[in-house]
């Protein structure tokens, strides 16, 4: 029969693997055994301050995903850092009219701006005035990300190391150590190619020291149940103690595997698992576990168990009490060494043993109890509400100092930086009384019916003939200026167009137009008085001969001058005869609304009614200066 790859023939016929190997039924060869020889250990208490259900919030999903604070903080720094840049790169940005997405953007980065709005550059004796700039905004959104970032530290600092785990060690007496009721559960799998017909099971337990007082010998099922299964590794030996009752200090268990025909009794390497939980209370298992390969060797070469000299595994075990859950009483096994037993490291050594056939594996497991002291646990928190918020305050400020002193250092050396956010609100005033304009158009249009503000309404440039609006609603609803002005002309039709922008008092041009006006006045004056003495002259027939030939040629001359003065009278207003236009009081910025608008579209409209009247009736008197020379002219030729 042929052997399996990297294997060793013994007896001539039959096979073994090397020192150190273990054969693989799947593959039908020798491997070399390796193991990690971590030894784990757990005391199956865990430490929360906060108790939430493991399907709502487990700490170990974040415990996996956050190694340390440093992911926070990097997380932060980089973070801050993108929203600096972006602010930087929104700042080389132009903002044009204020329309474009760039200047909205600016502005509503100055209206994040709370933490330095009452902080920026002032002069001296200036009340303090709240302002929100582009860089207070900067800064204040990025003291706010800082603050998170190190607050985010703070949780996860308070989750893992809000805690102190504090032991005291006290002498144990009879009756603290008989409350010690743990079920424990000791699994020793010896790694080979046997299973648990090659062994040889313990009938009795060993307690205290051999050679002393306190050694005992009794049974093995007074102390825990024996039993063996058959694993892909090797047999497992497994003893269970429920509600154990450690009386002694020491406990020894061992048990032999010996040869069978065909399968030698052979181990590469001991794994281990040891748990102990309290009796009634399944939730706490404290536990130690490893494996074991080629003990101290310090070459750590490959060896394969076998020989009469025992292979000893040494526990201990330590009694604690948790007052902090209800004064739980848990043994916590910890593992304490191994020696190995008889060993081979060479092929030859190992075939010349199996050739004897007398193999035989001894494995002793020591259990030392140490009763002489008991551990007892506390917890003590390190962080309490006071701290907590003192610590949260302490990086609040130092949050908003740092991003402060950054403030302080750019408008200190840049001046323009001190008075930043008057472009913003100058752009914002512009914009907001443009559109609130437009509104007042529209309202005007809709409410007189103006078709020149119709007309003009796209081209805010444009200012629209408002006495065009005011004449069409006169005409269109009959209103008071119409009223007055029928009482006073009954059979006068509307004939003035006021078309064109009047001039407005005050202005360079009202002082020559009044004086033409006082002027025609006086000439037309002088020229009523001048009749009433060439009548007074003419009284005889011969003097009223030479009279009516002068006076044609006066009168031809005095009609020219009349026609010419009643022609520019009609262009000339009088800042006497006239009232001045109504004061209009204008809020700036947000503070007026469309009551004040309304007032002062009345106003306007009272006065261009008044004006209307005035120049009607001028108009009026200057037709009947004009007419009356003409029919005097006419009765003459008579």
């Amino acid at each position: 029969m042929a052997c399996p790859s990297n294997s060793i023939r013994y007896n001539t016929t039959l096979c073994a693997c090397p020192p150190g190997g273990l054969f693989n039924v799947t593959t039908n060869a020798c491997a070399l055994f390796t193991a990690n020889t971590t030894i784990s250990v757990d005391s199956g208490v865990d430490y929360y301050a906060i108790s939430f259900p493991e399907t709502i919030f487990s700490f170990d999903s974040i415990k996996k995903f956050t190694q340390s604070q440093a992911v926070f903080l990097e997380a932060t720094a980089v973070l801050l850092l993108s929203w600096l840049a972006f602010c930087v790169f929104m700042r080389l940005m132009k903002v044009g009219d204020g329309r474009n997405a760039w200047f909205q953007i600016r502005w509503w980065i100055s209206r994040l701006d709370v933490c330095f709005s009452t902080r920026h550059w002032l002069e001296d004796q200036k009340v303090v005035k709240k302002r929100k700039t582009e860089l207070g905004g900067t800064l204040s959104v990025a003291s706010w990300i800082l603050f998170a970032g190190l607050f985010a530290a703070l949780l996860y600092q308070i989750i893992w190391k809000r805690t102190i785990e504090i032991h005291n060690v006290r002498a144990t007496n009879g009756p603290d150590l008989a409350s010690f009721n743990n079920d424990m559960e000791f699994n020793i799998t010896t790694v080979s190619s046997m299973s648990c017909s090659n062994l040889r099971s313990p009938g009795t337990l060993v307690m205290g020291s051999p050679g002393l007082v306190d050694y005992r010998v009794a049974p093995l099922s007074s102390f825990a149940n024996f039993s063996c299964h058959n694993t892909s590794e090797g047999p497992t030996v497994t003893l269970r103690c429920s509600n154990c009752e450690l009386s002694q200090d020491s406990y020894y268990f061992s048990w032999q595997f010996v040869d069978l025909p065909n399968n030698p009794a052979t181990a590469v390497g001991f794994r281990f698992n040891l748990t102990s939980k309290a009796h009634g209370r399944k939730k706490h298992v404290s536990f130690v576990s490893g494996t074991l390969r080629n003990g101290s060797m310090v070459d750590d070469r490959p060896v394969t168990f076998r020989g009469n000299d025992t292979n000893l595994l040494r526990f201990n075990l330590f009694p604690r009490i948790y007052h902090n859950l209800h004064d739980l009483q848990l043994i916590q096994p910890l593992f304490h060494e191994f020696l190995p037993g008889s060993v081979f490291q060479d092929a030859s050594q190992l075939q010349a043993s199996l050739e004897s056939s007398n193999g035989i594996i001894n494995t002793t497991l020591y259990v030392n109890f140490l009763s002489a002291y008991i551990v007892e646990i506390d917890n003590q928190s390190i962080m309490g509400p006071v701290s907590f918020l003192a610590d949260l305050g302490g990086l609040y400020c130092i949050s908003i100092g740092i991003f402060y002193f950054f403030l302080v250092q750019c408008e200190f050396r840049v001046k323009r930086l001190r008075h930043e956010d008057v472009v913003l609100r100058q752009i914002r005033h512009r914009l907001k009384a443009q559109d609130r304009w437009d509104k007042l158009r529209k309202y005007v249009m809709y409410t007189w019916g103006c078709k020149a503000l119709e007309e003009n309404y796209t081209n805010s440039s444009t200012e629209p003939h408002l006495s065009n609006c005011m004449m069409h609603s006169v005409r269109r609803s009959g209103s008071f200026h119409t009223s007055i002005s029928s009482r006073k002309q009954p059979h006068r039709k509307e004939t003035i167009n006021l078309s064109k922008k009047l001039s407005l008092p005050g202005k360079k041009n009202a002082a020559p137009e009044f004086t033409q006006l006082q002027e025609v006045s006086t000439h037309l004056a002088g020229a009523g008085n001048q009749d009433r003495m060439s009548e007074s002259r003419c009284d005889t027939p011969r003097k009223h001969e030479l009279c009516s030939a002068a006076d044609k040629k006066q009168q031809s001359v005095e009609l020219q001058e009349k026609s010419t003065s009643s022609a520019s009278v009609l262009s000339l207003t009088d800042d006497r005869l006239i009232p001045p236009l109504p004061a209009l009081e204008l809020k700036a910025g947000s503070d007026m609304d469309m009551t004040d608008v309304q007032k002062s579209i009345m106003l306007l409209y009272e006065y261009n009614a008044m004006l209307r009247e005035k120049l009607v009736a001028t108009h009026s008197l200057l037709r009947d200066l004009a007419t009356e020379p003409s029919s005097a002219i006419s009765r003459d030729k008579r």
